[in-house]
């Protein structure tokens, strides 16, 4: 495998859909909100990523088999058009190239598929963590929505790998998007802060948060 690859199980019929990414990060809150996101909107995996920028490594499952790294997108039309884009890797940090190319790819991909809008979620490494959630966006526009359902904006900062990078190659694109980010301080799994980012998601989509979710 030279090139990046994208197997297909079906193809989703979707209206304007909107794109949520939930890539492994830091405190691995955007695994997390993505992977609420599949298990309430009941979406269904439709296709997979390969990319020989992914690490040399190939994860093992609890049952002892082997994947290779990849990226996993799924569809739901349960409560409105949903795209998520999840997965068990990302490129090496140090490669740039791999970075610009795999989020092409990704964007090529969606785009085909109707989608102009993107929500990214990533955490925010803090050395101490507060409850807010934070925004950044395509424009001044999107972010000042957002402070209206009481976020506050991402100021001067850096949205390091696939959820900044995916976020700034769409507006070069003429798309529109936010990266939600988590307080956090990332030195393990915070899903206290994963699931306040994805109640925020949800209120971004217009979807009911379920009570005790």
């Amino acid at each position: 495998m030279n090139q990046t690859y994208i197997r297909h199980f079906f193809q989703p019929e979707l209206e304007n859909p909107v794109l949520v990414v939930g890539l492994p990060g830091i405190g691995n809150i955007g695994r997390i909100v993505a992977r609420l996101l599949i298990e309430f909107s009941r979406a269904k995996l439709f296709a997979e990523l390969y990319s020989p920028s992914f690490p040399d490594y190939a994860p093992i499952d609890k049952k002892g088999v082997c994947r290779l790294p990849r990226y996993e997108f799924y569809a739901s039309t349960t409560s409105r058009n949903l795209l998520i884009l999840t997965g068990n890797t990302q490129p090496p940090l140090e490669d740039i190239p791999a970075y610009y190319e795999v989020c092409g790819d990704v964007l090529d991909f969606v785009g085909k598929l109707g989608c102009s809008y993107l929500i990214t979620v990533e955490g925010a490494p803090s050395p101490h963590p507060t409850r807010e959630v934070y925004v950044a966006a395509t424009s001044k526009k999107q972010a000042e929505e957002c402070t209206r359902k009481n976020a506050m904006i991402y100021k001067g900062k850096r949205i390091i790998g696939a959820p900044g990078l995916l976020l700034g190659l769409a507006k070069r694109r003429g798309l529109e998007g936010i990266c939600v980010l988590g307080p956090t301080l990332g030195l393990t799994t915070d899903r206290e802060t994963a699931l306040r980012v994805y109640k925020f998601v949800r209120k971004v989509l217009g979807v009911d948060v379920r009570e005790g979710t």
